[in-house]
């Protein structure tokens, strides 16, 4: 019997001396699905998942956040719907693609609006990115911060040197009219393709190129299938990170501090991005000259001719939105 009673006064001491145990007890209180569609060695998908330890970190376990990546959860237009409806929970999307839902974006996208990167940088890191960010309500989702995606520039399956030789091609575009209107401005045929589909694509000539940045252009294998490289930059499309409205209220359910830490983590993770952008265009750069693909840079008197073939884009704004692209190229 006195054996008995010392063992169970071991326990119990055992028990108290251990004290509660955690809420979460090793398991997140609330699990995040990111998508992304982009392969998992990409700038955006490294941002994203630096992006799910800080978070883990911060919360001390209490939010996860799961990457899904190489278009798993579907495409960005697919993505985006989920994130309004609160199916998806966050994910990474260009520009081009939330214009469709969110209007006022489209002047970002407007073709050679900026004078380089540092340029583009100093718009959406002042008051004009922030209040972009606020707007993306309009379009049922929380803007948490801006990716860099590069600039854009065409590629073909025939050599390409200038305006002229654009004229009557087919280029695959991002699903979104304006990018189409752009196009048509430059005197090719616009054809909207969802973006893992553009290799087979090419390797059949069902278009006779497409256009994007160097990162892109290298990580696809698009430039074996198109090796001519038109480097005008007529676009340099941010991307945003964007977070459901839903996952937005469960995470202040949890903690209201765990939202400002959230979009705290998605501003630090952002400016990751860039450092692993910068790195990666490099890289794909020298990885495609280095195969052989030929690279004509556009500049000069060929750039004017560009410039002057979308100024119609530019001129269809109405007087408040002209004033908003002043304050942009003026930045």
């Amino acid at each position: 019997m006195k054996g008995r009673l010392c063992l169970l006064l071991c326990i119990c001491l055992l028990l108290c001396g251990c004290g509660p145990a955690p809420e979460n007890a090793g398991h997140p209180l609330l699990v995040l699905r990111y998508a992304d569609n982009q392969p998992e060695d990409y700038p955006t998908t490294k941002a994203a998942q630096h992006f799910a330890q800080l978070v883990e970190e911060r919360t001390q376990g209490k939010i996860c956040i799961r990457l899904y990546c190489n278009g798993e959860l579907g495409n960005e237009n697919q993505v985006l719907e989920q994130v309004q409806f609160g199916g998806i929970d966050m994910a990474r999307v260009s520009v081009g693609t939330f214009a469709e839902s969110y209007s006022e974006i489209e002047v970002l996208l407007l073709p050679f609006l900026y004078d380089d990167a540092e340029h583009m940088w100093r718009v959406l890191d002042g008051p004009v990115g922030d209040e972009f960010l606020i707007g993306a309500r309009r379009a049922d989702v929380v803007g948490l911060s801006w990716f860099d995606a590069g600039a854009r520039s065409f590629y073909t399956r025939e050599p390409i040197c200038g305006l002229d030789d654009l004229r009557g091609l087919t280029i695959r575009v991002q699903e979104s009219a304006f990018m189409s209107r752009m196009v048509e401005l430059l005197g090719a045929r616009p054809v909207q393709l969802p973006y893992n589909d553009v290799y087979s694509a090419l390797q059949t000539a069902k278009i006779d190129g497409a256009e994007n940045n160097w990162p892109s252009y290298a990580a696809t294998g698009h430039f074996q299938a198109a090796p001519y490289y038109l480097q005008d930059g007529h676009s340099r499309l941010p991307e945003m990170q964007i977070m459901s409205t839903v996952a937005l209220d469960k995470i202040a359910e949890i903690d209201e501090d765990y939202v400002a830490i959230v979009r705290e983590c998605a501003r630090e993770c952002a400016l990751y991005e860039r450092e692993l952008w910068r790195e990666q265009e490099a890289a794909a750069e020298k990885l495609v000259r280095d195969y052989g693909c030929a690279v004509t840079t556009v500049s000069g008197g060929q750039l004017e001719e560009f410039r002057q073939a979308v100024q119609p884009m530019y001129d269809e704004y109405p007087q408040e939105m002209q004033e908003l692209i002043r304050q942009i190229q003026d930045s």
